[in-house]
């Protein structure tokens, strides 16, 4: 590792050492689970919680379980309905901030039952340099750090800490909540988050592209492939089988975006209003 990193790390890893017992939101992301394996190393207690909604992809939960025997950990899940909360539902620009401020709420409740002292949650200092309204919540909840953020690291350093811990998650794509892949103003429903994580499940199998996002706006489903893959995508002998698919789980057309992936893709795709 960069000498700059080593010496991050070592901060943190002293900060650590002053806590008897620490919950982990845990999404199995390389940011939840690299903190999770060096808390391991440093707490007598350590315990991952994923909070389990509609909005959250499959493919998470099953990373999370997969990632917290990778690592060892004592691991639990929550089960929270989001579609109970209105200011989700009707996606505003402050739908992140409600939805952090909901998840946050129940795990600090958890962890109280628990005994837990503290909460640590993974957004790094890479994630700040563009809005994050979710972490407006994580300031506002004292019993809650983002030892990434408190110790300044960035994405590429702490997937360097992945890879030198040994995670198979080191190189493994982000990935965001369902709803990041609906358009500010249009409706959250569970039929419309489930056909999205189905339709990317099904294009993650049978592609063999890593990274995959499906925009839902308004039943017009607009994939995003991930400019790595985007050659061997277009050469594929059956990606009709994808339209055919996406018609048969509910979505009235299918389109390709060409400019590939992007972080915040919904939002670019707003303007269209796709009508009934």
């Amino acid at each position: 590792m960069k000498s700059e990193t080593t010496e991050k790390l070592e901060k943190l890893r002293d900060f650590l050492k002053g806590f008897k017992n620490a919950l982990i939101a845990f999404s199995g992301g390389v940011d939840s689970a690299t903190l999770a394996a060096i808390c391991k190393q440093e707490i007598e207690r350590v315990l991952a919680v994923t909070i389990r909604s509609q909005a959250t992809p499959s493919r998470e939960i099953e990373q999370a379980i997969v990632l917290a025997r990778e690592i060892g950990l004592e691991h639990e899940f929550i089960t929270l309905d989001l579609l109970s909360l209105t200011e989700f539902t009707e996606n505003s620009r402050d739908r992140c901030y409600f939805c952090k401020k909901e998840m946050l709420k129940t795990l600090v409740s958890f962890a109280e039952k628990k005994d837990f002292e503290v909460i640590f949650e993974g957004t790094n200092s890479t994630d700040l340099r563009k809005e994050r309204p979710g972490f407006r919540a994580v300031k506002e909840e004292k019993n809650v750090i983002s030892p990434w953020v408190k110790f300044g690291f960035e994405k590429e350093e702490i997937r360097e800490i992945a890879r030198f811990l040994g995670l198979s998650v080191h190189d493994s794509p982000s990935l965001s909540c369902l709803a990041t892949r609906i358009p500010f103003g249009f409706k959250i429903t569970a039929e419309v988050l489930r056909m999205v994580d189905e339709a990317e499940n099904y294009i993650l199998k049978i592609s063999g592209v890593r990274e995959i996002r499906v925009r839902n706006i308004n039943g017009i489903a607009v994939l995003e492939i991930g400019e790595g893959d985007m050659k061997e995508f277009l050469k594929m002998t059956n990606i009709l089988d994808i339209r055919k698919k996406l018609h048969e789980l509910g979505f009235r057309s299918v389109l390709l975006n060409l400019d590939c992936y992007s972080e915040g893709g919904a939002e670019k795709l707003r303007e269209l209003r796709i009508k009934v």
